[in-house]
């Protein structure tokens, strides 16, 4: 165990790859670093915003008096100003302390921190040693420690002590110093915030004793070398007097300061540390042939009891494993039976203890198999192209030859789906089982939210309503929500050889990101690389990206493996410096520029695209009859209305205004996830007059589709407060019917006939309210006899529960014939185009491949 001269950097048993046995070809990246004693979580997230904030300040001298990090450390320990010094890494304040103190002699416990020996002797001071028992862990007497001391030293105290992880009671130790006030005692805290104790010396020690602290470790910055000194303040004037005058950047201050103030960093670590530690000494104890030294830091001592076999082979064998250990064969009071290793993450601890099993041929378990390979897509927003991006993926993977399945673990949308065994899923699932030529399944979109107002959402799991939540409910519901996510991608993913995952919205929220299911914490549990969706339209794709990364903590990066550019339109080779840049800024490469495709031919995921009016389109030229679309505020399931976007004889136009209205031949009211709140908003707009008023005619057509039908009876009952708090009001008029909104759901395909038209048709039904009254026509009649659709006597206001009725060709063709007549156009009489997504899917799949490099995909995916 080689002292270091730099400042908190970890020290290895070897610092050459090729002397820890690597085996061909393996990097330090590939290590797994166990003789490293920082912190597992890795730096707090908010680092990067520090250093991002800081950079400016580079340009001007530091503050040589590091005046805010010091009131900060005088602010957290209770002490004055002046009893603090601020050194680089605690490593530089040991160094200087003997010196300062001008002592004669130290007394140094062993085995100890290399620095306190190193510390001692470059100050020219005499070393006295004394050897702790191991009998007793290792752990020092104090009542033993006050019979060697004789005046005018320092002793060297590690609290606790590395390499042992052993500690003291402190209160002991105030004893001790004030019953010799001519000794200094030197106490080293630099792994003390991994402990459970919060009876540090620091809050305000006697005058003769020093507290060392390191902010290395704990927030696992190292590479910046922060340290701390308490001490009486003409102690802390010598020392000052002996370090450089300008010893920390400004940037280091400032990181020191932000760490200082982060109490809930520390504490989490605490809480990990401690769990990981005692599954570790756990597994480690099961393993013959060591002896374990139960400490209370973020690491453990072993010593090896087996013939044959010592530590700095033991270290070589790991190597070849591409595990690195700390050998402890140069630390004096310890030989070469000793090495000690960090507390990582469960993970990582299995993986070093299956190799020590594995090295001293214990049985081991057969190896837990690899989750199944699978990618993630995830966007810099909503409506990035993620679900198209993943319905292209799913129908590439299979045309290579793979069972593939999509997987979202929550999906918000009110745009939603009945599977054949009446489960609720997003629509943009179904749309991705296809891709896959599977049949859709609920456990591809374990938790649906479907928006019923600016704050609650109906939570469907597994494709069951469960309640309505407001948003601090549904944050109360995720730990429960997540166990749903994980039983139903373990299930599916088995039956699979390649997952394709989606997830919602952005990864890089910051006021969710600590309770986000459905990006970061699933990929984690897919072990999945992330691909990170960026649509190019809008603008500022690349800063997207940076900033997203930016936001992210160590974690979260690791799992990116690169970035997509969505929806370009213009010359590839011009985003060249833009990909270079922020591949340089990220550390991440671009591995696809997808072009914009026009018509893509694809139901949309959400509302998004339809109500920022990327869906509208111009009117055909030639003879063609004009639905509208009513613009609901809770709109639901507005892909009903798609298939009529194919036909080359309809212009489909969406009304948001009154002046949007026009002269159109049929006015579809669409389904609503809250239709009483919908009715309120058409008799503000005065939309409710003009649907009224047009139709008083006899030669327009209304169609009301689930909420929709709903809104063109004559009374809508919410006595269960499913959408209200429990209101009752007159519907538009139009039909003779009334509804009453029940908590229980209706989800169920369904076939029916149309009975106009005498076509069989089908779809679904989704939805809470019953429908009754008898002053309708029967028009929609379910094969087992119920009437799911009424009308008026002479049919030009009718409307049905049936989702999807307008996707059959034969009656979608029925429909515009219909139409046509009625503005004295001649029918055409037979399908012109057929509404089928395998075109369209093949078609995506096709240009996708051309611009996304799949073999390296792939590759990530570990499918080469």
């Amino acid at each position: 165990m080689r002292p270091s001269k730099s400042a908190d950097r970890p020290q290895h048993s070897n610092t050459n790859p090729n002397e820890r046995g690597f085996s061909a070809g393996s990097t330090l990246a590939d290590l797994l670093d166990f003789s490293t004693l920082v912190n597992p979580l890795g730096p707090p997230e908010w680092l990067r915003a520090v250093i991002s904030a800081g950079v400016s300040s580079l340009s001007n001298l530091a503050d040589p008096d590091c005046t805010a990090l010091v009131e900060t450390v005088a602010e957290k320990h209770h002490v004055s100003p002046d009893e603090v010094a601020i050194g680089c890494g605690s490593t530089a304040l040991l160094q200087s302390l003997p010196r300062a103190l001008t002592v004669k002699r130290a007394l140094i416990p062993i085995p100890s921190r290399l620095d306190f020996m190193s510390a001692a002797e470059e100050a020219g001071v005499e070393v006295t040693k004394q050897r702790l028992r191991e009998d007793r862990a290792f752990t020092l007497q104090i009542s033993e420690l006050g019979e060697r001391l004789n005046g005018e030293e320092a002793v060297f105290i590690g609290q606790p002590s590395d390499p042992t992880g052993s500690i003291f009671p402190p209160n002991e130790l105030n004893s001790l110093a004030l019953n010799h006030p001519f000794t200094t005692f030197i106490v080293d805290e630099s792994f003390y915030d991994f402990t459970d104790r919060n009876d540090s010396e620091a809050e305000k020690p006697p005058p003769n004793v020093v507290i060392v602290r390191s902010l290395s470790y704990i927030y696992a910055i190292p590479g910046l070398r922060l340290g701390y000194a308490i001490a009486d303040r003409e102690i802390i004037r010598r020392l000052k007097n002996l370090m450089p005058s300008i010893s920390l950047s400004s940037l280091a201050q400032a990181i020191g300061t932000a760490a200082l103030r982060d109490t809930g960093y520390v504490e989490k670590s605490r809480r990990f540390v401690a769990e990981q530690r005692e599954k570790l000494l756990r597994e480690l104890q099961t393993v013959p042939g060591i002896k374990i030294y139960p400490g209370v830091a973020n690491f453990l001592l072993c010593r090896l009891e087996r013939a044959g076999m010592d530590a700095p082979l033991l270290g070589e064998r790991m190597g070849e494993a591409g595990i690195a250990i700390r050998i402890c064969n140069d630390c004096e009071g310890l030989d070469g039976s000793f090495f000690q290793v960090a507390v990582k993450s469960d993970e990582e601890n299995r993986r070093l203890c299956r190799a020590l099993k594995s090295e001293f041929g214990v049985p081991l378990p057969p190896i837990k198999r690899r989750k199944v390979p699978a990618v993630m897509f995830q966007g810099t927003s909503s409506n990035a192209g993620k679900s198209v991006l993943a319905a292209a993926l799913c129908r590439i993977l299979l045309q290579d030859g793979y069972r593939v399945a999509p997987f979202k673990a929550q999906n918000m949308s009110l745009n939603s789906y009945v599977t054949r065994d009446g489960g609720e899923m997003g629509r943009a699932q179904v749309v991705q089982a296809q891709a896959c030529r599977l049949d859709p399944d609920v456990r591809m979109n374990p938790i649906l939210l479907k928006p019923s107002s600016e704050t609650g959402s109906q939570a469907i799991v597994m494709g069951k309503p469960v309640s309505t939540m407001n948003f601090e409910e549904y944050i109360q519901y995720k730990s429960k929500a997540f166990s749903f996510i994980k039983e139903a991608y373990d299930s599916l993913a088995a039956e699979k050889e390649v997952m394709v995952i989606e997830g919602a919205g952005s990864p890089a929220e910051v006021n969710l990101k600590d309770h986000d299911i459905a990006n970061m914490k699933t990929a984690r549990y897919a072990e999945s690389p992330v691909l990170l969706v960026g649509d190019i339209e809008p603008g500022g794709v690349f800063a997207s990206f940076i900033g997203t990364m930016e936001v992210m903590a160590e974690w979260e990066r690791s799992l990116i493996a690169g970035f997509v550019i969505n929806r370009f339109r213009g010359i590839k080779s011009l985003l060249d410096p833009a990909l270079e840049y922020t591949q340089q800024h990220t550390g991440r490469p671009t591995l696809g520029v997808v072009p914009y495709i026009l018509d893509l031919g694809l139901p949309e995921e959400d509302s998004v695209a339809f109500k920022n009016g990327n869906l509208d389109r111009t009117p055909p030229t030639g003879e063609h009859v004009e639905i509208a679309v009513i613009d609901l505020p809770h709109i639901s399931n507005f892909t009903d209305f798609d298939a009529f976007r194919i036909e080359p004889d309809v212009y489909l136009k969406i009304i948001r205004t009154l002046q949007d209205f026009g002269d159109p031949d049929a006015v579809i009211l669409p389904g609503s996830k809250n239709v009483i709140a919908d009715l309120d908003y058409l008799r503000k707009t005065g939309l409710d007059v003009k649907i009224t008023e047009i139709f008083r005619g006899g030669k327009k057509e209304l169609i009301g589709i689930c909420g929709g039908f709903q809104l063109i009876g004559e009374r809508i009952a919410d006595p269960h407060r499913i959408e209200s708090e429990g209101r009752t009001v007159s519907g538009l008029g139009l039909l003779s019917i009334s509804t009453v909104l029940s908590p229980d759901k209706t989800l169920m395909r369904a076939s029916a006939k149309h009975i106009q038209s005498g076509l069989m048709i089908k779809g679904y039904e989704i939805h809470h309210g019953r429908t009754e009254g008898g002053g309708g026509v029967p028009t929609v009649l379910r094969e087992d006899g119920e009437v799911i659709g009424v009308g008026s006597e002479d049919g030009h206001i009718w409307g049905t529960y049936l989702h999807g009725i307008f996707d059959d060709d034969a009656y979608r063709r029925w429909f515009i014939d219909r139409l046509r007549v009625k503005k004295g156009l001649q029918p055409i009489g037979r399908t012109l185009v057929n509404y089928d997504l395998e075109p369209a899917l093949d078609r995506l799949a096709d240009i996708v491949r051309q611009n996304l490099q799949v073999d390296e995909i792939y590759r990530l995916i570990g499918l080469k």
